[in-house]
């Protein structure tokens, strides 16, 4: 099959979940032996207009960021004009869209109409863009960012309504789509995110990974890796560590990630007097992301709400680092199958504080419970996240989609 991926993140580096899906999907049905293009707009870390990354040839368009109208107007014409010159020297037999504003731009062209389409929908557009922009509190900024909500939530309804299928990676997600852009059930299939096995690996020797990392070996460390964004709910964790502290001098937390909240978490720990027991390391190379898994001893996920699948869920597991996450989402859906006692109650603090104690307490002094703890957490992974099975799934829908012709 010759493959066109239409997205709005690039290959290039893997920022968070949106990039690494489309970089394994990518990547991985070339290998199977399928012509792989992405097409998405050009971004700052890109210095030319087209690359070959891990044999997936990328082409990028311009866009004018100067406002919400001409990055749409430049999105529509030079994605539309690239996609023609694309198609010129090479013949697509499938689309699979990954976020809206490309899908947008290619469903307004007739020549895609007798293309058959998928959308991959990893969370809903709207919602994404409400929860990485606080609503303003004067009129006339509240008037764009009203505009803006809609407008995204519009092209992507419209979006998906061209597209023959569409593909999630939640159960949650499905009941969004369902809820909010009225797709009917049969249309939606539910393919979870996986893990490249043989990067997150298993890991007994924690005391070596952390003398590399420079890490205590005396403490007992959580670790978490979020873009530091209000919907993750750092705060709450911040927060629940304050409690913590009092029951547990040597739990040490560490925060990877880069975002907005960044001076407001750096006050919260100041002012709860955490800055021996909490660190916000930064962002975390992609290469290094392993390390930390296995270097801690649980894995931390604190999220508030729209936690799509949780990528960073199943790569922690497969390090056989154990995670305590909130019932929210796709995480929800990973633990309960996983045990439902590694689930906090809700959201608070006071929730996250109470199951990381009761966990520290049971695992800290009983070595052996907790290596049979980090290998089931692997077997469980390799049974239900790799990406080879994401693969398979995702290549006979595509298949199929074609055959039906």
């Amino acid at each position: 099959m010759n493959i066109l991926f239409a997205a709005d993140v690039s290959i290039k580096k893997v920022l968070g979940g949106a990039e690494r899906v489309l970089l394994e999907q990518t990547a991985r049905l070339f290998e199977r032996g399928h012509e792989i293009h992405i097409i998405t707009r050009r971004l700052p870390i890109h210095a030319s207009s087209s690359e070959n990354i891990k044999n997936v040839h990328e082409w990028r368009y311009d866009i004018n960021e100067k406002n919400s109208f001409k990055f749409l107007v430049s999105t529509i014409f030079n994605c539309q004009k690239l996609f023609k010159q694309i198609s010129q020297k090479i013949s697509i037999d499938l689309i699979n869209f990954h976020q809206p504003f490309s899908a947008f731009a290619l469903n307004l062209l007739r020549k895609t109409q007798n293309i058959k389409k998928v959308y991959t929908c990893h969370s809903l557009a709207f919602e994404e863009y409400e929860t990485r922009n606080p609503k303003p509190s004067k009129i006339l900024p509240r008037i764009s960012y009203k505009i803006n909500s809609c407008l995204r939530r519009h092209i992507e309804k419209y979006s998906i309504s061209k597209c023959d299928l569409i593909v999630v990676l939640s159960e949650f997600t499905k009941g969004k789509l369902i809820e909010y852009y009225k797709i009917k059930p049969e249309k939606i299939h539910i393919i979870p995110g996986g893990v490249d096995l043989s990067k997150f690996e298993f890991e007994e020797n924690k005391l070596a990974i952390r003398k590399q990392l420079g890490l205590s070996g005396e403490k007992f460390i959580l670790f978490t890796a979020r873009n530091l964004v209000p919907r993750m709910g750092l705060e709450n964790l911040i927060t629940a560590m304050k409690e913590i502290i009092n029951s547990a001098k040597d739990i040490y937390l560490i925060i990877g990630g880069k975002g907005e909240l960044r001076q407001k978490l750096a006050n919260l720990i100041s002012k709860f007097n955490l800055s021996d027991s909490v660190k916000l390391h930064g962002f975390i190379p992609d290469d290094d992301l392993p390390f930390y898994y296995q270097a801690a001893d649980f894995f931390i996920l604190p999220t508030k709400y729209l936690e799509g699948f949780g990528l960073v869920t199943v790569e922690a597991m497969a390090c056989g680092t154990p995670v305590l996450g909130t019932p929210v989402g796709g995480t929800k859906e990973i633990l309960n199958k996983f045990d439902p006692g590694f689930l906090f109650k809700d959201t608070n603090a006071e929730s996250i504080a109470e199951l990381i104690l009761n966990k520290y307490k049971y695992y800290n002094d009983k070595p052996e419970e907790y290596a049979q703890l980090s290998k089931k957490c692997r077997v469980f992974v390799e049974k239900y996240y790799s990406w080879e099975r994401n693969i398979i799934e995702i290549e006979a829908l595509f298949t199929q989609l074609i055959k039906e012709e």
